[in-house]
C-alpha cells in the first residue's frame, strides 16, 4: 500500500512536467493503463513510450491536480487537467480521473475516465 507521502511525491513529479519519468519510477514493470473502456496498454516500457509520443506531439503540456489524492489502502484517485497546446497553438483543456490500483509503492494497474469529446473541443479564447 502507498502512504501519502508516496503518492504526493508521484504526484509531485508528474506536476513538474516529468510524465514519462514518473511512469519510469512509480510504475511496476508489468503496470497497465486503460482509457476509458478501451483495452490496457499493458507493460511499462510501453507506457513510458506512449507517453514520450504523445508529449513530443505537444508544444506544451501544463499539468494540474484539481484536489488532493484520494488515498484508500491500496487504491488511489487523482483529479487532474491538462492544458495541451499543440504546435499550431490550438489548446485544449483535458479533465480526468485517474483509478490507480498500487502494489507497494508502484502503480500496478490505472484507468483514466473522461469525456472523449474534450479531445474534440479547442478551448475558445
Amino acid at each position: 500500500m502507498p502512504t501519502r507521502e508516496t503518492v504526493e511525491a508521484f504526484v509531485a513529479q508528474v506536476l513538474a512536467g516529468e510524465h514519462v519519468e514518473a511512469i519510469r519510477d512509480w510504475y511496476a514493470d508489468d503496470a497497465s493503463m486503460q482509457e476509458n473502456q478501451d483495452a490496457p496498454r499493458l507493460g511499462r516500457e510501453l507506457l513510458m513510450a506512449g507517453e514520450a509520443q504523445m508529449l513530443a506531439r505537444q508544444a506544451e503540456v501544463i499539468t494540474e491536480l484539481l484536489a488532493p489524492p484520494m488515498v484508500d489502502g491500496y487504491r488511489v484517485a487523482i483529479h487532474w487537467r491538462f492544458t495541451f497546446t499543440s504546435h499550431k497553438g490550438t489548446v485544449r483543456r483535458f479533465e480526468e480521473i485517474a483509478w490507480q490500483t498500487w502494489r507497494g509503492d508502484k502503480i500496478w494497474r490505472e484507468v483514466f475516465f473522461y469525456d472523449p469529446g474534450q479531445v474534440q473541443r479547442p478551448d475558445v479564447q
